[in-house]
């Protein structure tokens, strides 16, 4: 558990976490507990999908994947270990002091978000898509939902989560938050897409153009390069508009949608 939680990686939803609720003035205690709980989601998930049933890869974040350093019994039980911890860590008093019923909406948007009407979802449509004998249409209506599920989810989660822990925040800002989380959660794929075509595999820490080595339905697939680059930016600009029109300090955040789209890996 601790090699796949601790192997490297971004920490960008945690990070997103605690943005947002500085934001809203929720305390970093708490946005740390959501943090680490939505990080203990995504390291689940990859190992999971780099499993050879799923995506069968034998690199992640530059280093053996879970199933190749030990077996892959293990990384199916860490990956059940990690997805426990993360619920045990949002109901535990001594991570989180808030209302019992507060945990539960964040236990509940959690389960959600990384189940079968999110990430899990996603990943089912993903694995239908790929290949050249898909099941799944290649249609941009059909990739907007596999990423919406599979990526957007836990993303959204981050945002959701802490604005859970507030009082202050009214619906309409709620409303406002969430457009920014579906345009920056969907830009956060389409830069994965493009970076998986134009990236190496030292910079990415992953197979690169494995991607179009599966036929997988991405957006340089459907759009093209230039397309997929008109997309991010589409988006890009869609997220920092649902910012301008919050009455918080989001200069934060709008530096995190800049440094989400500029990543190279």
């Amino acid at each position: 558990m601790q090699y796949a939680l601790f192997n490297g990686g971004k920490r960008l939803r945690p990070l997103l976490a605690i943005l947002i609720a500085d934001a809203i003035e929720v305390s970093r205690e708490h946005a740390l507990s959501i943090g680490a709980a939505i990080e203990c989601i995504h390291a689940y998930s990859l190992v999971h999908d780099d499993l050879p049933a799923m995506d069968d890869d034998d690199l992640r974040r530059g280093q053996p994947t879970c199933h190749v350093k030990y077996d892959e019994a293990i990384a199916i039980l860490v990956g059940d270990a990690l997805q426990s911890l993360a619920f045990e860590l949002l109901s535990c008093d001594e991570q989180i002091d808030a209302s019992p019923s507060q945990k539960i909406v964040l236990i509940n948007q959690l389960a959600k978000a990384s189940g079968f009407s999110g990430m899990v979802g996603g990943q089912a449509i993903d694995l239908a898509a790929t290949g050249e004998d898909s099941k799944v249409a290649h249609t941009i209506e059909t990739l907007m939902l596999l990423h919406k599920l599979k990526t957007g989810a836990i993303l959204k989660a981050c945002v959701t989560m802490p604005l859970a822990l507030s009082d202050k925040v009214t619906t309409t800002e709620k409303a406002q938050f969430e457009c920014f989380a579906d345009a920056i959660g969907l830009a956060f794929q389409v830069q994965d897409d493009i970076l998986d075509c134009t990236g190496d595999t030292a910079q990415l820490g992953k197979p690169a153009g494995s991607d179009d080595e599966q036929h997988k339905h991405t957006f340089p697939a459907l759009l093209g390069i230039e397309g997929a680059k008109q997309q991010l930016h589409t988006l890009y600009h869609d997220a920092l508009q649902a910012l301008a029109a919050l009455p918080y300090n989001t200069e934060a955040l709008e530096a995190f949608c800049e440094l989400l789209i500029n990543r190279d890996h």
